[in-house]
């Protein structure tokens, strides 16, 4: 404690608001990227929030800021920890997203093969496929929200693709269960229920872990299963044929299992929604598509820098961090606020612009991180992006959208994740003539 004093009296700790903590945390669940900006405007680059029940945040909102922060994954930044208190409950102790150090390097390594570019890319004819049969169930010539629809296509992928599962009957139950499972699991009065109360609100029927709890052990009891029949059948092209082909234990490759359908089944929906929102206000853009491949892959990379879903990777910190002219203790959080770091006009000049020309004739840039960043870059994001392209590509094909209101939808917070406040409102038309897919 007179170690912090001594920091903040001295003006090494960053700036930040002097609100209480549980006012904080009411403005941010309020209005996270109002306040983001709010903060960023009046205390600049680095600044400090509070939150009640966690130790204090630095967020930093440039790209080099933000490569110092993940350069902690080096020597003491542990990404894990900093998640395990928003994830465990859903993910469970044995997942990428909450591992630390060699038992995370260990499940990391096991992933890679299954959900590499090149591996990935044998799903796409499947994945076209699915997309094809949940479009043609959309309604026409009425306005709806897109990231349903969405969200409709990704869940499929997962049960399909990842999950590997055949079963009508099981299909058909995950369907009903999982995005449940997703709503309340993710839920801001979920997350902000301390650890220490959770195992007595699990046994109260109408409180909300509660009802998570017995979505989590249903689901749990199909996936148990089928990872028991998969060991007995090996094969697959799937990422669950895959996995039980290594060393993961049946815990292991169901956490594994249940986190990828939380970092890729909400998170991809969402950033196909953000898509068609941007597009629609973009009518030169959305002319090049879908049948440049190139143009459409740097559309969508454009697409998650201007509207990211994910929107901080923090790292809870094992020893000081010294950023500039500021020194953040061990044993808080610090990392990159990544809608301003895409802002950051260092890394990106024009940052205001809509401009896929940035990622064309191959060019990378650090400063991009929709999945993160250092070493804890989502071991899912080639799969992310094909599905992106593939959706948006089949959607093209086959609809003309238009927006019923041509004002930009603003960011709102849901779960864990940074929607279109109005979910991408739409109005979709047959195309004619049908282009070719």
């Amino acid at each position: 404690m007179t170690y912090v004093y001594l920091h903040w009296r001295f003006g090494m700790i960053p700036p930040g608001p002097r609100l209480p903590s549980l006012v904080q945390t009411a403005w941010f669940m309020r209005d996270a990227p109002g306040m983001m900006e709010r903060l960023h405007r009046r205390y600049g680059p680095i600044f400090t929030a509070r939150y009640a029940g966690y130790p204090p945040e630095v967020y930093v909102t440039t790209a080099e800021l933000a490569a110092q922060i993940y350069q902690t994954d080096q020597t003491g930044g542990r990404a894990g920890e900093a998640r395990r208190d928003f994830l465990e409950h859903m993910v469970g102790a044995h997942s990428v997203l909450t591992l630390d150090g060699d038992g995370w390097w260990r499940h990391r390594k096991l992933l890679n093969p299954p959900l590499r570019a090149k591996q990935v890319a044998g799903y796409r004819d499947e994945i076209a496929a699915i997309a094809a049969e949940k479009i043609a169930t959309w309604p026409l010539g009425r306005p709806f929200t897109l990231r349903e629809r969405m969200q409709d296509i990704t869940l499929e992928i997962i049960i399909r693709l990842i999950f590997g599962i055949r079963d009508a009957g099981r299909v058909g139950r995950l369907r009903a269960l999982l995005p449940e499972l997703i709503e309340t699991g993710g839920s801001m009065q979920l997350l902000a229920l301390p650890e220490r109360l959770r195992g007595m609100a699990a046994r109260v029927p109408f409180l909300a872990y509660g009802r998570f709890v017995r979505l989590r052990d249903e689901v749990d009891t199909i996936l148990f299963d089928e990872i028991r029949h998969r060991r007995a059948t090996p094969g697959g092209t799937d990422v669950l044929g895959r996995l039980v082909e290594t060393e993961l234990g049946d815990q292991e490759i169901r956490d594994e299992l249940v986190t990828m359908l939380i970092a890729g089944h909400e998170t991809t929906a969402t950033g196909l929604a953000w898509a068609f929102e941007r597009l629609l206000r973009l009518p030169e853009t959305m002319e090049r598509l879908p049948d440049d491949e190139p143009y459409l892959d740097a559309v969508v990379k454009e697409v998650l820098r201007v509207r990211p879903v994910v929107y901080e990777a923090p790292r809870l910190l094992d020893a000081p961090l010294r950023l500039g002219e500021h020194e953040i203790p061990a044993g808080w959080y610090a990392g990159p606020y990544i809608p301003l770091v895409h802002r950051d006009p260092e890394a990106f000049p024009s940052p205001e612009e809509f401009r896929p020309e940035r990622y064309m004739d191959g060019h990378q840039n650090r400063a991009w991180m929709p999945f993160g960043g250092g070493r804890r870059f989502c071991v899912g994001a080639q799969l992310a992006l094909l599905e992106m392209r593939v959706i948006m590509r089949e959607v093209l094909n086959r609809l003309e959208l238009s927006a019923p209101d041509q004002a930009p939808e603003a960011r709102r917070l849901k779960n864990v994740t940074l929607t279109p406040a109005k979910r991408t409102r739409v109005i979709a038309r047959a195309r004619t003539p049908a282009r070719t897919p």
